[in-house]
């Protein structure tokens, strides 16, 4: 199975011929991706990041995690974090890194044990890939919570995108189709989606979760803290 994402960060992991890591996009020009990003330590982290680390508690799940770095953190400070992480090559540089509890599965089918902490950093929400997409995960993620648990994700407002462009009225305008592309290998099309903090405080509110935006920055990108309202 093709996994460029996997493969660019084994490739900056050990130390091998290392190409560009791009994305393609159906509405401009491609970008890259630093897989630098994927390797930074706490320090070198935005201030959103730092945020939601440390609101972390308890047994935390950290989805999508991605080169392990967001999970070796909270193992410093001695948090039981587990991550999650569908791709075999990531896992491997996980593993290498230093993490100690590694799960290779896709979220959607995992459900073996309650966290007290959901992490999704670096717009990891997006992998709901759209609003309805948006809707089943977050009843997947009760499933996977404790009574107490809480949701930690960040998102961004991508309005911005179609400034030159005319938005699909048939879709929500944050859900956007990427290709992932290093040296010769290609990803299908997928869907991310970016949410806007109107409409992800009323989703959340329908699907019976209250949720407080914790912090955001200039260019629209937040950091949202989520829990499932308890019935009286």
């Amino acid at each position: 199975m093709s996994d460029p994402l996997g493969q660019a960060m084994a490739d900056y992991h050990y130390k091998k011929r290392r190409g560009k890591l791009w994305i393609l996009n159906q509405y401009g020009p491609r970008e890259e991706m630093p897989v630098a990003a994927y390797f930074r330590n706490f320090k070198a982290m935005p201030a959103l990041e730092h945020a939601a680390l440390q609101l972390c508690s308890g047994r935390v799940l950290d989805i999508g995690a991605g080169a392990g770095s967001h999970a070796l953190w909270l193992q410093e400070q001695d948090v039981e974090v587990t991550a999650l992480e569908q791709s075999a090559l990531s896992c491997e540089v996980m593993q290498q890194r230093g993490v100690k509890h590694i799960v290779q599965e896709n979220v959607f089918t995992f459900g073996e044990q309650k966290y007290d902490t959901l992490l999704l950093l670096m717009n990891g929400i997006g992998l709901a890939g759209t609003l309805e997409g948006l809707r089943i995960f977050l009843r997947h993620a009760a499933t996977l919570l404790t009574n107490t648990g809480q949701l930690i994700f960040d998102s961004s407002d991508v309005a911005y995108v179609y400034e030159h462009l005319l938005p699909n009225p048939q879709r929500y305008y944050g859900e956007i189709a990427y290709r992932y592309q290093y040296k010769k290998e290609k990803t299908d099309w997928f869907n991310w989606l970016y949410i806007d903090r109107y409409t992800l405080l009323s989703l959340l509110q329908q699907e019976g979760w209250q949720a407080d935006i914790i912090t955001e920055d200039e260019q629209g990108q937040y950091l949202a803290r989520a829990s499932i309202v308890k019935l009286s």
